[in-house]
């Protein structure tokens, strides 16, 4: 069965218009009564800026010039969790088939991707299976790391993704390196300023306190929920003597995980059943149809996949090729806009400056702000120093705003314009 993915549009790259005005000669103003006012040839007497009683139009003739640079997209981290018991063998063989393939696709996008593997590391275990990544991902040898890609060695159990998730991100006590459910510190691999996909691939659930059969957790600790990736407040783990940390999007974490993505294969069966199972080829069964796994997908918009397809290669290549393009999509601007050199001759005015998000033929301006700190509902920008400006920051409903009009229209501008008084909150 094809993978079932879950989409919105394609995000794509955006351009920077940057207008800038020469600092002597007219310097022009939008008056009030639709015509423009004087100003000093210098530049040196400032009008004070006012929103105008009509729209501002955001190829006004104040503006005289221009150049351009990329607004670019913050990087991707992409952390595949692979659970490693003996009836995972050959599902880890496709995901050691295809994760170079993967990698590869992403690539291709130009985003600044980061592969991070959680799983048993090495070629041969006893009773378990483990994963063994080979180059060119890998690096100049099997199972190791590579430029951008880093292998955790933990041995994740069939029914304890999450809580080792939670555990070893956070190295509670149970899940430090060298103990049997821990792993080596991974929390330094994920960049503060990328976006995160989780992807898990198991044939079981992560089990909670509320699922049958899922175990007598302690009425003394929180409780493990469908959400607890998320929510966990943290502390004693309900099932052991072990402690769990916190959930991603509590405040610990801040906005490490913000839009995250949620991503797995795994035992569901039906679209419309979530008790229903799926089928192996031999009419077996998986142990459970995931119902932890199913929340977290639905929660985040993220791409599932049966398990029981694990045996068909190309069900593989389309559950690869989703979540590749769930990265893609999901990919978040940089909203940090440097602004660049100013075409020969010119100056910049840090007072004459508008931005616009530009879409389908209409402009939309975003009002000045004083600083991060002003930011509020309605958005707007602000420079990283008023006197001296290097950059322009969106605000985040801006930011926002700017990412929903470039998935729904497939392409936007956002021009800054120099030449024009500012328009402020």
């Amino acid at each position: 069965m094809a993978a079932n993915v879950l989409r919105k549009g394609v995000l794509r790259r955006l351009a920077l218009a940057c207008l800038f005005l020469v600092a002597c000669g007219d310097d022009r103003r939008p008056g009030r009564d639709g015509g423009f006012d004087a100003g000093s040839p210098d530049g040196s007497t400032e009008l004070d800026a006012m929103r105008p009683d009509a729209p501002f139009s955001s190829d006004a003739a104040c503006a005289t010039a221009s150049s351009m640079a990329e607004v670019s997209l913050r990087p991707v981290d992409i952390i595949w969790m692979v659970d490693n018991s003996t009836s995972m063998e050959p599902a880890i063989r496709e995901v050691q088939a295809g994760l170079n393939d993967f990698a590869s696709r992403v690539g291709t996008t130009g985003l600044d991707y980061r592969v991070i593997m959680l799983s048993l590391q090495g070629t041969s275990a006893s009773d378990r299976y483990p994963v063994c990544i080979p180059p060119p991902l890998a690096g100049d040898g099997s199972c190791g790391d590579g430029d951008r890609f880093f292998h955790v060695s933990v041995d994740i159990r069939s029914t304890q993704p999450v809580e080792q998730f939670l555990g070893t991100l956070a190295q509670t006590s149970g899940y430090s390196e060298g103990e049997a459910r821990g792993s080596a510190p991974w929390r330094e691999l994920l960049r503060d300023d990328a976006t995160k996909t989780i992807v898990v691939v198991t044939d079981d659930n992560s089990r909670t306190c509320d699922e049958p059969g899922g175990g007598t957790c302690s009425p003394s600790e929180p409780p493990l929920t469908v959400t607890s990736l998320e929510d966990f407040p943290g502390g004693g783990n309900p099932f052991s003597s072990r402690e769990l940390g916190p959930g991603i999007l509590t405040d610990t974490y801040g906005d490490l995980f913000e839009g995250y993505t949620f991503n797995a294969i795994y035992g569901w069966g039906s679209e419309t059943n979530p008790d229903a199972v799926c089928t192996y080829p031999d009419s077996s069964e998986p142990p459970s149809p995931g119902p932890t796994y199913t929340a977290l997908v639905e929660r985040t918009d993220g791409v599932r996949a049966q398990i029981c397809d694990q045996a068909d290669s190309s069900a593989w290549d389309d559950f690869f090729e989703a979540i590749a393009t769930r990265v893609e999509e999901t990919a978040r601007l940089d909203c940090t806009l440097a602004l660049p050199p100013p075409p020969d001759g010119m100056m910049l005015n840090p007072s004459k400056v508008n931005v616009f998000l530009e879409a389908d033929g209409d402009a939309q301006p975003f009002f000045k702000v004083t600083d991060e700190s002003a930011c509020g509902a309605l958005g707007g920008w602000y420079y990283d120093d008023d006197t001296s400006p290097t950059e322009v920051n969106l605000c985040p409903a801006s930011c926002e705003m700017a990412q929903d009009v470039l998935r729904e229209a497939g392409a936007a501008n956002i021009s800054v314009q120099f030449g024009c008084d500012t328009l402020l909150i």
